[in-house]
């Protein structure tokens, strides 16, 4: 049985008061569309597609290749951005149908409507909660058998069926003949002129079908978002969400209401998480760190027992036993070695620094290769621009680098060679040599008095 996703992602959001797109609005650094599309693909369902409109190519950017799209090209309503999708609904299968704006929906959560439907043997199934502020939502009435008799908008809602505290989440399961039947006979006979979804349930029931109602309890999951305020608030559930499964896995996480962890990352049992970390992107992190304070790591691989103090890592890696910071700066594909230090106020920029070696202060070591036990001076700068391009330094095993040296790129320092505090090296280091480039000192006896600087 094929079973497919219907994903509403066309609205503008006016209340966002954004020039970005409503669904593409970000809760633990991915879109809410992305959330949505994610949870779909992890339940039971083969294929997504997504309706757009507002912002269209954007979004459609934003998505995988492999999800469709179709275009909504005026909004007209739920159920006429459902029709723009009637060649995408097979005669047979299920087909979901999603908001793009609920980025809280769970996969579990969906295949247990899947299975209430199919086991109910439903032409449709709505996914309903109880709200005691049921403001903005469709409202669930129930006829006298508690099954359900018809699905109210507040716009159109008289003051009793205001008061009804069961509502619609505009999350259905639909078998997919019975929708294809039902769309082509929806009128917009309402206070907005719009097509409603909902009515497709009424279409159904009179065809003599079976509508379902499920109920979840967690009513956290069919929260949407329409302005700032509703963004910060699911923001805060899904950060939860994410620590809470983080910790049950075995992570200290010292503050959870103050560390900003995404969907994405995987970390490692026996780390610690300092407050004020952010942790984003695809990064995975190993076991037994140490995420110190307001450190930020954004798509990073962070080996074993690695300690990372108040310190920025952008698309980098860094090996076992390795300490990094504090207030060290570490991107486009920098690649740290074991039991390595990178000290405070270090930048490393599209370098391979190996393992034993050691950067412990204010230095810049950028487009270079750092091979093993070599040390980097403090004040140190690998210079690899040209006003032009950008140059390579190498730097080879046990070689040292004396502080306040100047590594004019392109340049090596061959193995076990050392470079004098001061210099600045604009040719090849030999093996086992000193590099010494700087004047020679020189003392003028008595100048701070002849030019009556003395002071007493």
């Amino acid at each position: 049985m094929k079973l497919k996703a219907i994903i509403l992602a066309a609205g503008e959001g006016k209340r966002m008061k954004s020039s970005l797109p409503k669904v593409l609005h970000k809760v633990c650094g991915q879109s809410m569309l992305e959330h949505v599309v994610e949870s779909a693909e992890a339940s039971k369902v083969e294929e997504c597609i997504v309706v757009v409109g507002h912002g269209a190519e954007e979004v459609k950017k934003s998505l995988p290749e492999h999800v469709k799209t179709v275009l909504q090209a005026e909004q007209l309503g739920t159920g006429h951005a459902v029709m723009m999708a009637y060649d995408h609904i097979d005669e047979d299968g299920l087909v979901l149908v999603l908001c793009g704006d609920g980025p809280l929906i769970t996969d579990e959560t969906l295949n247990q409507l899947m299975e209430y439907h199919t086991s109910g043997n439903f032409s449709a199934t709505v996914l309903t909660t109880d709200l005691t502020n049921p403001f903005g939502y469709g409202r669930i009435v129930r006829d006298g058998d508690f099954q359900l008799d018809k699905i109210v908008e507040e716009k159109d809602a008289s003051t009793e069926e205001k008061a009804l505290q069961e509502v619609n989440s505009g999350i259905y399961c639909f078998g997919a003949g019975a929708l294809r039947k039902a769309l082509p006979l929806l009128k917009n006979e309402n206070a907005q002129k719009e097509y409603y979804l909902t009515d497709v349930l009424s279409l159904i029931k009179k065809d003599g079908e079976k509508v379902g109602v499920y109920k979840t309890t967690d009513y956290r999951e069919i929260m949407a978002v329409n302005d700032r305020i509703q963004l910060a608030e699911v923001e805060e559930l899904m950060r939860k969400r994410v620590n809470r499964k983080h910790m049950v896995e075995g992570v200290t996480i010292i503050a959870p209401n103050n560390s900003y962890i995404g969907k994405k990352v995987k970390i490692g049992k026996d780390t610690i998480i300092e407050p004020g970390a952010m942790i984003k992107g695809n990064t995975i992190i190993g076991e037994g760190c140490t995420i110190g304070a307001n450190s930020n790591i954004d798509n990073c691989i962070i080996g074993n027992n690695v300690v990372i103090q108040s310190s920025t890592l952008v698309d980098s890696s860094v090996d076992d036993y390795t300490t990094v910071g504090p207030y060290a700066y570490l991107r486009l594909k920098s690649e740290v070695g074991k039991h390595c230090k990178i000290g405070d106020f270090v930048e490393l920029k599209n370098t391979q620094f190996g393992d034993y070696s050691k950067a412990s202060h204010l230095a810049y070591i950028g487009d270079a290769e750092v091979g093993k036990h070599v040390n980097i001076g403090c004040g140190v700068v690998f210079v690899n621009y040209d006003g032009k391009k950008k140059h390579k330094s190498i730097v080879e095993d046990f070689a040292f680098v004396g502080s306040n040296a100047n590594l004019i790129a392109p340049v090596i320092v061959r193995k076990n060679g050392y470079v004098a505090s001061g210099s600045t090296i604009t040719k090849e280091v030999p093996e086992g040599a000193l590099a010494v480039s700087r004047s020679k000192q020189e003392n003028k006896e008595g100048w701070v008095a002849r030019k009556g600087m003395l002071k007493e």
